[in-house]
């Protein structure tokens, strides 16, 4: 089965990679890496930004690699809440059938000094690299693995968010496709 990821990070393929063998145990996979733009900013500030870079990923993936099985979208956000600024991911996952699979990841809020940053501008996976002293930890473990020393990770996060988004694929009967 082709599974088109619109991302090359690695943290994204093995997240899609973990979420589907959790559906499909007894299924061969190949990985479709690719770049594809977002159409959002950056660093997506609002949960209906965040999800829609997730959508226009999958489709782009989609149009780049029409013959895969399933094209997927994931897209890493933030938005404010009332205690500070909470993170996440939205994961868009679309089958040939034109049935479109939506979920978001657990969030959790980020300390001030990590806030700030992106308040000021910055993106996570920067103001990360910044307050901890690592580079390209949003390849990595991300702000989760930081945050916890490594008890949740970014793949693990994203991998229940991909894991969620393939339920519409697992009940057919329970979600039509979609016209878009």
């Amino acid at each position: 089965m082709k599974l088109a990821v619109a991302s090359t990070n690695p943290v994204k393929l093995k997240a899609v990679e973990q979420g589907a063998n959790s559906v499909w145990r007894d299924v061969d996979f190949l990985t479709l890496p690719m770049s594809v733009d977002s159409r959002v900013s950056d660093q997506p500030l609002s949960d209906a930004e965040t999800l829609a870079g997730a959508e226009n990923r999958a489709n782009g993936a989609r149009i780049a690699e029409p013959h895969a099985n399933y094209w997927f979208g994931i897209e890493g956000g933030v938005e404010s809440a009332p205690h500070g600024l909470l993170t996440f991911a939205w994961v868009v996952a679309i089958g040939r059938d034109r049935r479109v699979g939506r979920a978001r990841s657990a969030s959790f809020l980020l300390p001030e000094t990590i806030a700030a940053k992106i308040r000021s501008g910055m993106e996570l996976g920067q103001a990360d690299d910044e307050v901890f002293g690592r580079t390209d930890s949003k390849r990595k473990d991300g702000a989760i693995g930081l945050l916890t020393a490594g008890a949740l990770d970014r793949t693990n996060l994203y991998a229940q968010a991909v894991t969620a988004a393939l339920i519409p694929f697992l009940n057919p009967d329970l979600y039509p496709p979609d016209q878009a």
